[in-house]
């Protein structure tokens, strides 16, 4: 699909069957249909998704970056064509800012592997009760090596940023802000522009974990002035072990590599090497090259939604989900942020989530049950977990009335 074409309106999708296009959701489980709504741990693919992976490896397989016959410049110019359209999608200032890594995990160890050389016993690192472990543990793995020490915002009853508590922690000894975009576990949107701002005032390094954000909200790192922002391909259609990290070209020029071995060097004598040019000096060893092209015909995919209208489309299912969740009885809802994103987490009186979540699945509805890999944000709640239903572009409002069937039904035989 060129990328020129002018976004169509959700109508228009809607009319032509938007889920026509994801051959997964033919499936049926039980008897009953498939109903999707796992897609904050991953989202189904595209046809086309899977034809370009598939168009890769059939007619363009090759190392990159290193022969002179033709397989190897084709699949050169596909894997730099992924990442300009990467580097379009959130708006940086130039291809040379964006890494590819396996996904946001990757790509924030990356981040907290080489600032290393950035910090010193007494400085602090800010986190938030809200972040993903994948933004938790690597700042914990770099306090160990460092001398540095975490502090942590926490989280008012609603599943809001304390931004009390923020402006209370944030300080001279802040070397590092890390925080989510939009949380996995409850869909709440952080007001990031805000807080990157005054961490930067304040003199910290600025990381975002974009993870849940990159499908949802409209991404422009030059505006939000973050220094890095990660995202997973597999969150937005594109196949797994494939992500991107921005960020900021002064930064990834100055700061040490990661990894070391091919790729990654300009010279090398037994004694010493040199390194390249980010974005190269960071990406270690033959890429996930059919990721970066299956990435790349995601982008182009989404290029085709208006994305205002997608947003939109998405709340109103969060919203009829929440107000039809809200009239079963037994039924208590996780937080309710001010702004959400495509996010319902719940529990049900008596029941252990696991329970409910099997319940569900023997009705063909697929949620996530668990601690959503945020156990200190479930901690803060004190509970155990949330079952969560998380929304895309492919869900409905009969997908709702699927859910809520199930969970009606699941609350009859607790």
């Amino acid at each position: 699909m060129p990328e020129t074409l002018m976004p169509e309106t959700w109508e228009a999708r809607r009319m032509a069957d938007i889920r026509a296009d994801f051959p997964i959701l033919n499936r049926e489980h039980n008897k009953q249909p498939l109903v999707y709504l796992d897609n904050a741990a991953t989202t189904q693919k595209p046809q086309a998704v899977i034809d370009a992976v598939a168009d890769y490896y059939s007619r363009h397989n090759a190392n990159v970056h290193r022969a002179a016959h033709f397989l190897a410049a084709e699949a050169t110019q596909m894997l730099e064509d992924a990442r300009a359209a990467t580097a379009r999608f959130i708006h940086a200032a130039s291809e040379r800012e964006i890494i590819f890594t396996r996904g946001t995990t990757e790509a924030l160890n990356l981040v907290a592997a080489i600032l290393d050389t950035e910090l010193k016993p007494g400085d602090e690192i800010l986190l938030t009760t809200l972040e993903h472990h994948s933004n938790i543990v690597p700042w914990q793995m770099l306090a160990a090596r460092t001398g540095a020490q975490i502090k942590a915002v926490s989280v008012l009853p609603d599943g809001d940023l304390d931004l009390d508590d923020f402006h209370a922690k944030l300080g001279a000894r802040t070397r590092v802000f890390a925080c989510n975009h939009v949380s996995n576990a409850l869909g709440t949107i952080n007001p990031v522009a805000d807080l990157i701002r005054q961490a930067r005032q304040a003199g910290a390094i600025t990381v975002i974990d974009g993870a849940q954000a990159a499908l949802h909200e409209e991404i422009n790192v030059q505006q939000l002035d973050c220094d890095f922002y990660a995202l997973s391909g597999h969150k937005m259609y594109a196949p797994t072990g494939i992500g991107a990290l921005y960020g900021k070209l002064s930064l990834l020029q100055s700061l040490p590599p990661w990894q070391g071995g091919g790729e990654m060097i300009e010279k090398v004598t037994l004694s010493a090497s040199t390194y390249q040019q980010p974005p190269y000096k960071y990406e270690a060893g033959t890429p996930n090259i059919a990721g970066a092209v299956g990435l790349h015909a995601a982008i182009k995919y989404l290029l085709h939604i208006d994305r205002a209208e997608l947003i939109a489309a998405e709340d109103q299912l969060v919203k009829l989900a929440i107000s039809r969740l809200q009239q079963i009885p037994g039924v208590q809802l996780v937080g309710d942020p001010r702004q959400r994103r495509a996010v319902v987490s719940f529990l049900m009186d008596g029941a252990h989530p696991h329970d409910v979540g099997t319940l569900l699945d023997q009705q063909g509805v697929a949620v996530r049950t668990g601690h959503h890999c945020a156990m200190p944000l479930m901690d803060h709640f004190g509970i155990p977990g949330t079952i969560r239903a998380s929304f895309s572009l492919y869900n409905s409002e009969q997908d709702v009335e699927r859910f809520v069937q199930g969970v009606e039904k699941a609350a009859t035989f607790i």
